[in-house]
């Protein structure tokens, strides 16, 4: 075993061994994110990191200041202090299409696709391939589509139909692919198994394994600590805006991060941030 590999499973404890590389500079860190609306501070001082192969839950009550920071990141607000680097260079993001640029993309809890029309259609939306007439070339597209579902989904099969007849996994599968095919590193993932079935949570899991073996780092938002156990890295507990604390999954339980959830408490396994409860 290399030194590399016995570093990481004493990163996650006993059984824990995990994909992710942390011997280069994080795909993206954001230190001391500010924003306000109002006068009221929606997140102050917040900082995160996110390495490849890693999944980072961010979990809170709404309100406690998430969302915000994660649309900080996609370019959807444009923050009033702090810094965001990607590969360890400083990163200007302002709009969406700046986030687009450094491989950040985001599947928001609607997917947001266009139900009417397949997959190919869906993950070429608005960057449809054109043949030399000027007409699309369906074809191109549809090969493209199999082979990227191919990479992340090998049992998707429903090329022909639009996605609007798909499960909600296999939705969740041509979002992801759609992300993925322009390159993105860096995933922002909404709720991915709200109102799915255990089949289907199972099923996105296993997508989120696949990204995760690619090098891909993924931002989960989640109200689902089961998930968060099953699925993320680390955790980052956020309440009013600021970081109460994070850990590695392996080294808190679920009654531990419900405490720094609720009532800021963090347990001896966490980090504590500058929203600690003090008592």
């Amino acid at each position: 075993m290399t030194e590399a590999s016995m570093a990481e499973i004493a990163d996650h404890g006993p059984g824990h061994a995990s994909v992710v590389d942390r011997s280069g500079p994080a795909l993206v860190e954001m230190q001391d994110i500010s924003i306000s609306f109002g006068g009221i501070h929606a997140v102050d001082g917040a900082s995160i990191d996110l390495y490849p192969g890693e999944v980072v839950a961010l979990l809170g009550h709404n309100g406690a200041g998430k969302s915000t920071l994660i649309k900080i990141l996609s370019g959807a607000y444009k923050r009033d202090n702090g810094e965001i680097r990607v590969k360890g260079e400083t990163a200007t993001i302002t709009n969406p299409r700046d986030a687009k640029a450094y491989g950040i993309e985001t599947i928001y809890q609607t997917l947001a696709l266009a139900d009417n029309v397949d997959a190919a259609a869906n993950l070429f939306l608005g960057r449809e391939i054109m043949t030399a007439w000027g007409t699309l070339d369906d074809a191109a597209m549809e090969a493209e589509a199999r082979k990227v579902m191919g990479r992340l989904n090998p049992n998707f099969r429903r090329f022909k139909e639009p996605v609007k007849a798909l499960s909600g996994g296999q939705r969740q599968s041509v979002a992801i692919a759609r992300a993925i095919l322009f390159n993105a590193r860096i995933l922002i993932m909404d709720e991915p198994t709200a109102a799915l079935g255990p089949q289907e949570t199972a099923q996105v899991g296993e997508l989120i394994k696949q990204l995760k073996a690619d090098g891909i780092g993924i931002f989960l938002i989640s109200h689902d600590i089961h998930d968060v156990f099953d699925l993320a890295d680390r955790v980052v507990v956020m309440k009013n805006g600021q970081v109460v604390g994070s850990a590695m999954t392996s080294d808190v339980t679920k009654d531990e991060v419900l405490g720094m959830i609720i009532i800021g408490k963090v347990p001896p396994g966490a980090t504590p941030g500058p929203g600690a409860s003090r008592d």
